[in-house]
């Protein structure tokens, strides 16, 4: 695979979840990329000549070799299979692999309410004084309820080895530890082994500015 060819397209903020996720991923598999920004605030995201890259509009967005493939948890898929082998992004057994496809795509289609109530910039600028809404309260127990299944007694990861459902259960859990809601202890602590990775470290470690109104 020639590295030389990977471009990441991400927003200029690097406030997104799932850019996150994409970067991880590529860190993870000691892929080496150029990042593109997209000024998402000017809304360039939806001007022609990113809508017929990314096709969706969203970020993030890879390019390797001019095939172009939005979506994060494709872009994980994609890069384990153009890259077999250790290390993995997803664990090697059949049934933990479609596990934790499962759990990413969960986390990607329910749960809207807690990524509007608790939205990921506060994980970088600070807290949001507003309780949660009974509706998000919900939300919430239902993640923990999932989290708490999967992550067995003692485990450090999901699987065993760690795999990018590591970083996206722990990247929507931080919404709330970062915040200072209530989370049960054991995943508080697991929230902050992922973010102890240096791929984890090292998104956190961009530089950024806080929006105006912060």
């Amino acid at each position: 695979m020639e590295n030389s060819k990977l471009e990441l397209y991400v927003g200029a903020d690097f406030i997104s979840a799932f850019a996150m996720s994409a970067f991880v991923a590529l860190k993870e598999k000691q892929l080496s990329f150029k990042f593109v920004t997209v000024d998402l605030k000017a809304k360039v995201n939806y001007q022609e000549s990113y809508r017929d890259l990314s096709l969706t509009c969203k970020v993030p967005t890879l390019v390797h070799q001019g095939f172009a493939l939005s979506e994060s948890s494709a872009i994980a898929e994609y890069l384990e299979e153009l890259t077999p082998g250790h290390p993995r992004l997803f664990p090697q057994d059949p049934r933990q692999r479609a596990r934790a496809r499962q759990l990413q795509a969960w986390l990607r289609s329910d749960l809207l309410v807690v990524r509007k109530e608790r939205p990921f910039d506060l994980v970088y600028f600070g807290k949001k004084d507003t309780p949660l809404s009974d509706e998000a309260k919900a939300a919430v127990n239902r993640l923990f309820f999932v989290a708490d299944r999967l992550l067995e007694e003692g485990a450090e990861h999901l699987f065993g080895d760690w795999s990018i459902a590591d970083t996206d259960l722990a990247i929507m859990l931080n919404r709330l530890v970062a915040n200072g809601d209530p989370v049960p202890a054991r995943l508080a602590a697991y929230v902050r082994r992922q973010w102890d990775r240096d791929s984890v470290r090292a998104w956190m470690d961009i530089e950024r500015v806080a929006p105006a109104n912060q």
